[in-house]
C-alpha cells in the first residue's frame, strides 16, 4: 500500500465515523419548524450552497480517484501529512463537542429557532463559532492529508465566506438576546479564544 492509498483510507474513516454522528445530531435537532433561509442575503446563501457541494464533489473524486485531481497536489513530507491525521482528530472532537453542546439549537441558518436558548458552555465558553472554527480545521487537516492544495484554497474562500456570514448571523443573535448576547460578545471571541489580563 502507498502512502497515498494509506490516508486515502484515513480520510475515508474519519468520514464514515463523523458524517453519521453529524447527520444524527442534525435529525434530532429537526422540530419541523420552518426557517427562512433567505435571511442569510441570497450572495452568501448561494455562495455558501456552490462552495459547499463543489467541496464534497472534490473530496467524493479523491476518495474515488486521487489522479482525478493531481493536477493540484503537492509534494509534502509524510510527517506532515500525520500532521493533517492529528489535526483531523482534533477538528473531528470539536465538531462532536459542539453538536452535543448545541443540542435541539442546532440549525444550518442564520435564523434562530422559536425554543431557542443562548449557549455558553462547552466549547462556546471560550469562541462564538466553533463550528466555523472545526470547518476551518478540517479543511487544512484535508489539505495535509491529501497533499491538494484545491482543499485548501476552497477551504480558505469557503471559511472566508462563513467569517462574513458571521456578522448577519450574530445581529440575529443580538436581536434575539440583546444585552446576554452582547456581554457574552466582550468575554468570547469570535474564531479564538479571548483571554483576559
Amino acid at each position: 500500500m502507498t502512502d497515498d492509498e494509506m490516508f486515502r483510507w484515513i480520510l475515508l474513516a474519519g468520514l464514515v465515523v463523523v458524517l453519521p454522528i453529524a447527520f444524527y445530531h442534525r435529525f434530532k435537532s429537526h422540530t419541523g419548524e420552518t426557517l427562512d433561509r433567505s435571511q442569510e442575503g441570497p450572495v452568501i446563501l448561494i455562495t455558501r450552497i456552490v462552495l459547499g457541494l463543489g467541496g464534497m464533489l472534490l473530496l467524493i473524486a479523491y476518495l474515488i480517484d486521487p489522479s482525478w485531481l493531481s493536477w493540484s497536489s503537492v509534494p509534502l513530507p509524510i510527517w506532515l501529512r500525520w500532521v493533517g491525521v492529528g489535526l483531523g482528530v482534533l477538528t473531528a472532537a470539536l465538531l462532536i463537542w459542539t453538536f452535543r453542546t448545541l443540542g435541539p439549537n442546532l440549525t444550518d441558518t442564520v435564523v434562530t429557532r422559536r425554543v431557542h436558548t443562548l449557549v455558553t458552555t462547552g466549547p462556546y465558553r471560550w469562541i462564538r463559532h466553533p463550528f466555523y472554527v472545526s470547518f476551518l480545521l478540517g479543511m487544512i487537516a484535508n489539505a495535509l492529508l491529501t497533499a491538494n492544495t484545491i482543499f485548501f484554497t476552497s477551504g480558505v474562500i469557503a471559511f472566508t465566506v462563513l467569517a462574513i456570514r458571521t456578522q448577519s448571523e450574530e445581529a440575529k443573535l443580538i436581536e434575539r438576546f440583546g444585552d446576554a448576547y452582547r456581554a457574552y460578545m466582550t468575554r468570547t471571541g469570535r474564531f479564538f479564544p479571548r483571554w483576559s489580563r
